[in-house]
């Protein structure tokens, strides 16, 4: 990113100090712009990519993520923006969803249709759809009720928290899209406690590795304040598996039928 990119648009005059506040933001807006701009575009140029650092970064993800987030922290030192500025991940992300949803196609017998209608539901709305509204979801919280009092100037990017989303996303797809495949038919679909316990278990693990992840996103974010909160969630997660376990109800299960029910 070039120095001319980070520098205002709106030119100050004391006849205008009223607006400050207002020309300050419309920079922020236009800056924004233009990195969001520059990341689109880059979907389309492969060969400027960094797959390399793509496959690292979603290797640290399961065995030590707080190094992913530290890449993060440089990146906002050296280029002035937390949110990723290589959509390589995203590419990456995308094959993953559409590998893993092929297998999950051909595990519950769909059809070559059935399995295009489930990956355009995976792809648009687990993934994109359900990541648009946790991302403005944590982005009005964290800007609106985590912000030190002296961090005035600072706010959490919307790119950044879309970021943590797909973070967070990639190892809950990995455990409950790649490795319960090889369990789904033989064991957890089947009637008996093993079955659900198995398959909640996949549940626990994937959706309180999004937790954390996310948790880690945010808590490195220098001028944001109680974001241990994060992991609140975790509570509510155990006491939740603990209920299916005495009411046996089958998570997996239910999301297989959904799945049928959604491509019919």
């Amino acid at each position: 990113m070039q120095a001319t990119d980070m520098l205002p648009t709106t030119t100050y005059s004391p006849s205008s100090q009223g607006n400050g506040a207002l020309s300050s933001r419309d920079a922020a807006r236009h800056t924004a712009g233009a990195k969001r701009y520059k990341y689109l575009r880059r979907l389309f140029r492969f060969k400027q990519m960094d797959f390399e650092f793509a496959i690292w970064q979603m290797l640290y993800l399961f065995t030590s993520p707080q190094m992913v987030y530290r890449n993060f922290h440089y990146r906002k030192q050296t280029k002035d923006q937390w949110a990723r500025d290589d959509p390589a991940f995203l590419v990456l992300l995308s094959i993953w969803l559409c590998v893993s949803t092929i297998g999950f196609g051909f595990v519950l017998e769909m059809g070559f249709f059935e399995t295009m209608k489930l990956l355009l539901w995976v792809v648009f709305i687990d993934c994109v759809g359900v990541g648009l509204l946790i991302a403005t979801l944590m982005w009005f919280v964290t800007n609106r009720y985590l912000m030190k009092p002296q961090s005035k100037g600072h706010d959490v990017e919307w790119g950044y928290a879309f970021d943590i989303h797909l973070n967070a996303f990639y190892p809950l797809l990995v455990i409950l899209h790649f490795i319960q495949l090889f369990f789904i038919n033989h064991i957890i679909i089947r009637d008996g406690f093993l079955g659900y316990f198995i398959g909640n278990i996949f549940w626990l693990v994937g959706i309180g590795y999004y937790i954390y992840v996310t948790f880690l996103g945010y808590s490195a974010l220098p001028f944001l304040k109680n974001t241990v909160a994060l992991l609140y969630p975790f509570g509510l997660l155990i006491l939740l598996f603990l209920l299916s376990l005495g009411l046996g109800w089958n998570f997996t299960k239910g999301l297989c039928l959904f799945y049928k029910y959604r491509v019919q």
